[in-house]
C-alpha cells in the first residue's frame, strides 16, 4: 500500500497582509480536499510571517500575525529573523503564547532562564497511517543580535547532528523548516543524508518545482506570499520507505480573497489604528524632507541618536524618512509610516582614512540614488547621508559630480591614523554598501529601539511645547 502526505507552506509574508486573504482561500480549499478524501496533510510557515514595517504588526507586536495563523489552522512554525530579532526580549518571549500551532526553532534558547513554553526544538507528527514524521526548525545566526536580547543562537550544524540521530530512530521521515537561505539549504542536504524534505526561505528564493540536492528535496516559495508552496510525500507501506518526493509552488495573485480574513484584518487594523493614535507632538507649520539635499529634521534626529549614544560622530541617510509631516498633530502611527524600517543604530569603529572614504562614496550620486531592498530598508532610495559631529567641504568637478575636499571632526582637521566611534544605521554593516563599515573589527548594536524610537524622542525634545 502507497500512502501520499501532503504539505503546504508559506514562507517570507513580511507583514503583506495584502496578499493574506489570497493564502488563506488557497489554504482553506486545500484542506477542505484533503479532508474529503481522508489525506493527511499539514500547513508550515518557514519564518519572516511578521515585519514591523506594517503598522498591525508594530502595534500588536506580532500578536496579530499569530491570530491569522490561528485562524487558517497552521499545524508547525518556525521563525525568522524578523520575528527573533525586532523585538525586545520578553515580547518574543511572549510572542507565541496564544499559538494554536506547534513552534520549532533548535538554535534558538533563552539566556534569562528557561525557554518559553512554546519553543521546542522539533516536533513529531503523525499520518492517519501511522507514518511517522520529525520537523525540525532553524533560523538564520543573527548571533550578535541575539546576544544582545538576552538569547543564545546555537550552531547549526552541532544542533543538527545532535537531533537527527534521535529523530531517525524516532521517526520515518525528516522534514527541516530552514529559515537559513537556499546556500545553507543546499550545504545541510550534501551533509546529512537523513533528512528528507527541507522547506525553506530567508533568501526569497523561488522554486517553482523544488531541487533535488543529495538524498533531499528542497523548496522554496520566494517572497510575500506570491506564491504558496506544496510539497508531496509518497510512502509505501510493503517496503516502508518513500518513493516519491514531490514540491510544485503555486501563484495565488488571481485566487479570490478570503471574506472571512478580509474581516478580521479589518479588526486588526482598528486595533492598531487605536494603539498608534496616540498623539506625540503638534507642530505650527509643516516639516519638510527632501531625500537628496540637508533638512532640519534629519540633522536634529542624526544630532539626537549621536549625542545619545556619546559616538565620536554620527551619519544617517536620508531616505531613512519617507516623507515629511503637515501642520497639526503627530502621532505614532505617523511616525512608524514615515519611518517604517525595523532598523537598529550600530556603533562602528573607523580610522580617519576609512571614515574619509565612506563620506566619499556616501556623497556620490550612485550610493544617494540607489534603490535598497532588504537589509531592513523599507524606502525607496538611500538618500543623501546627513552628518554629526563632522563637517565636510565638498566642491564640484567640472561635470557636476560633488567631491569630498576636506574633513574635520569637532572642528579639527581628521586624523587618518585614529579610531574614531561611528553611529549610523545597522544596514551599512551587512554588504557591499560601504564597506569600511561592515568590515569594521568592533561593531556595537543598539537594540532593540529602532531608528524611529529614537525619531519620536527626537520631535519631543525639539518640538514639545
Amino acid at each position: 500500500m502507497q500512502e501520499k502526505l501532503y504539505f503546504y507552506y508559506t514562507n517570507d509574508l513580511h507583514s503583506n497582509f495584502k496578499q493574506w486573504p489570497k493564502v488563506a482561500t488557497f489554504m482553506k480549499t486545500a484542506k477542505e480536499k484533503r479532508e474529503k478524501a481522508n489525506d493527511s496533510y499539514w500547513l508550515f510557515d518557514i519564518g519572516d510571517h511578521i515585519d514591523r514595517v506594517h503598522p498591525i504588526s508594530e502595534a500588536l507586536l506580532g500578536k496579530g500575525n499569530i491570530t491569522l495563523l490561528n485562524e487558517i489552522g497552521y499545524d508547525v512554525v518556525t521563525i525568522g529573523n524578523n520575528e527573533g530579532i525586532t523585538f525586545a526580549h520578553e515580547d518574543l518571549f511572549q510572542l507565541y503564547d496564544n499559538a494554536k500551532f506547534h513552534v520549532v526553532c533548535a538554535n534558538l534558547e533563552n539566556k534569562r532562564g528557561e525557554n518559553p513554553n512554546w519553543l521546542k526544538p522539533t516536533v513529531q507528527i503523525q499520518s492517519n497511517n501511522g507514518i511517522r514524521i520529525g520537523v525540525i526548525g532553524l533560523t538564520a545566526p543573527f548571533k550578535e543580535y541575539y546576544e544582545i536580547l538576552g538569547w543564545n543562537i546555537k550552531d547549526i550544524y552541532h544542533t543538527l547532528g545532535c537531533l537527527i540521530s534521535k529523530l531517525k530512530e524516532e521517526t520515518d521521515i525528516i522534514v527541516l523548516l530552514s529559515h537559513l537561505g537556499i546556500s545553507e539549504d543546499q550545504e545541510i542536504a550534501r551533509g546529512f543524508s537523513e533528512i528528507d524534505v527541507i522547506i525553506g526561505g530567508h533568501t526569497h528564493h523561488l522554486l517553482r518545482t523544488g531541487e533535488e540536492v543529495n538524498q533531499a528535496i528542497i523548496t522554496a516559495g520566494g517572497k510575500h506570499c506570491n506564491y504558496v508552496g506544496e510539497v508531496i510525500l509518497t510512502w509505501d507501506h510493503n517496503e516502508r520507505k518513500l518513493v516519491k518526493k514531490e514540491a510544485y509552488t503555486t501563484e495565488i495573485s488571481n485566487y479570490p480573497n478570503d471574506n472571512y480574513t478580509l474581516e478580521l484584518l479589518q479588526e486588526l487594523q482598528k486595533k492598531s489604528n487605536h494603539v498608534l493614535g496616540t498623539s506625540i507632538v503638534t507642530i505650527d507649520k509643516p516639516i519638510k524632507v527632501d531625500w537628496y539635499k540637508h533638512s532640519t529634521i534629519m540633522q536634529q534626529l542624526t544630532d539626537f541618536i549621536t549625542q545619545e549614544e556619546q559616538a565620536d560622530c554620527g551619519m544617517f541617510n536620508t531616505g531613512l524618512l519617507l516623507e515629511g509631516f503637515e501642520k497639526g498633530e503627530i502621532t505614532y502611527g505617523d511616525v512608524h509610516r514615515i519611518c517604517p524600517h525595523p532598523i537598529n543604530p550600530c556603533i562602528v569603529e573607523l580610522t580617519g582614512a576609512e571614515l574619509i572614504e565612506v563620506i566619499r562614496v556616501s556623497l556620490t550620486k550612485e550610493f544617494m540614488e540607489f534603490e535598497l531592498k532588504g537589509l531592513g530598508f523599507r524606502g525607496k532610495v538611500l538618500g543623501k547621508m546627513v552628518f554629526s559631529r563632522i563637517d565636510v567641504e565638498t566642491e564640484l568637478h567640472s561635470n557636476g559630480q560633488e567631491f569630498v575636499s576636506e574633513v574635520r571632526i569637532h572642528n579639527k582637521p581628521i586624523n587618518p591614523d585614529k579610531t574614531y566611534s561611528v553611529i549610523t544605521a545597522d544596514t551599512f554593516t551587512f554588504g557591499r554598501l560601504l564597506p569600511e563599515v561592515a568590515r569594521s573589527e568592533r561593531k556595537q548594536y543598539i537594540l532593540p529601539k529602532f531608528i524611529r524610537d529614537y525619531f519620536v524622542e527626537t520631535l519631543i525634545t525639539y518640538y514639545k511645547k
